[in-house]
């Protein structure tokens, strides 16, 4: 894998605990900032649709 140019939200302050994103190869890259070692990989298709999903309030019942 080649240089990423990871971010994270700018309400994250200087918090150690976040989510972070990265682009590159029409992929995008997530990881959490406290272990950077384990990386998910999707397409931002796929992406948007979960996070479509999760506003629309329809995986509430994954955490209930």
């Amino acid at each position: 894998m080649h240089q990423l140019n990871w971010q994270k939200s700018s309400y994250s302050n200087d918090q150690a605990n976040c989510v972070e994103i990265a682009s590159a190869d029409e992929l995008v890259y997530i990881r959490e900032s406290d272990d950077p070692a384990v990386v998910l990989t999707t397409t931002p298709a796929k992406l948007n649709a979960w996070i479509t999903s999760a506003k629309a309030g329809d995986l509430d019942h994954l955490t209930a």
